[in-house]
């Protein structure tokens, strides 16, 4: 198994990004739509390597998708990036019925993400798009971890026929894949192996989840880290098994804790082996403005949270799934719990 270590930090939409511009040089159908933020979510690099093949709409999402659309159902590639706040929703209408009904060939990237936007506040911090978009028939979704992975995510997306979403973030998160680390659609990656708790993670989570493995084995506590960046279609097997050989899991995401890949994990183990789970991700409220690391602390988006939540699940399944357990979210817990380690 490949070990993996921080090499530094890059933008998840830098690998969007350059990743456009490879799929340009392969692909001459491919072409991109742009929002008035090509810079910001770097479409602008096709847009200056394949100027003739890039379109400004505006600031227009029902428009682009639309167009986008049209255009796919012509026989070209088409890619539309903007907010995920807003390429998600304001378009919501034109995903479900002009992309996904008809299965055309157009993908979204969904910059922005999450809470990286930091002080762009609380409108511009998608935290629900995955659990609408997993939902809509035909859709493919991919969380990528790190620049690596979204930049292969992305060539993935864009050799696969149908309706796809990539969600990408703004700000430097950990780089810890390289280019021989695995990736195919509809599969998860064992990151770290172990048979005491499963930590399955995905995006900026997936880092945070390999740090708390790394925590918990102080404790001699054998963690499985699984990165699941493909949401639709989901690993089944790996997830399953995983559960069977743990007996405990743990999910982490910057997302709200419904319906995301936590709802995919607990629908898959409620239907083929059920086992205590427990979910990190934001607490059914919006975002708010600060600085990324700031935010990712106030929601509870750091190792510490999965750490916490690991012993609950094992405290959990270890009482028999059902037993009175301590709480992962009272930080004085884990707070105690780790001095005292100390």
């Amino acid at each position: 198994m490949q070990e993996y270590k921080l090499l530094g930090q890059k933008p998840t939409r830098h690998g969007f990004g350059h990743a456009l511009v490879t799929l340009g040089e392969r692909y001459d159908n491919v072409v991109v739509l742009g929002g008035d933020i090509t810079g910001s979510v770097m479409t602008s690099f096709f847009k200056e390597k394949f100027p003739d093949r890039f379109f400004s709409i505006g600031i227009a999402e029902q428009n682009a998708t639309t167009i986008a659309a049209g255009l796919a159902l012509s026989g070209k590639i088409p890619f539309f990036a903007s907010y995920g706040a807003f390429c998600a929703f304001r378009n919501a209408d034109q995903l479900r019925i002009s992309v996904c009904y008809n299965e055309a060939n157009v993908k979204i990237g969904g910059g922005h993400a999450g809470i990286s936007v930091g002080p762009d506040g609380a409108t511009h911090q998608v935290l629900e798009e995955v659990s609408f978009l997993r939902a809509l028939p035909h859709m493919t979704l991919v969380v990528p971890c790190d620049y690596e992975e979204a930049r292969k995510a992305t060539i993935a997306i864009g050799e696969k026929v149908g309706p796809a979403y990539i969600r990408f973030g703004r700000s430097p998160v950990p780089q810890f894949t390289i280019e021989d680390t695995p990736f195919e659609l509809g599969k998860a990656l064992v990151m770290r192996e172990g048979n005491d708790v499963a930590l399955i993670a995905c995006g900026a989570l997936v880092w945070e989840a390999m740090l708390a493995a790394q925590e918990l084995a102080k404790r001699g506590i054998s963690a499985r880290v699984i990165n699941s960046p493909s949401i639709k279609p989901f690993d089944v097997q790996t997830v399953v098994q995983a559960a069977q050989e743990c007996g405990a899991v743990v999910t982490a995401e910057e997302h709200q804790v419904y319906g995301a890949l936590g709802g995919a994990v607990a629908e898959v183990l409620a239907k083929n082996y059920p086992v205590p789970v427990e979910f990190v991700g934001v607490k059914d409220t919006f975002g708010g403005s600060g600085e990324p690391e700031e935010l990712m602390v106030k929601f509870g988006l750091t190792w510490r949270e999965i750490y916490a939540s690991a012993l609950v699940a094992m405290e959990r399944r270890d009482k028999g799934f059902l037993g009175s357990v301590r709480r992962a979210t009272d930080v004085a817990v884990y707070e105690e719990e780790t001095i005292e380690q100390q």
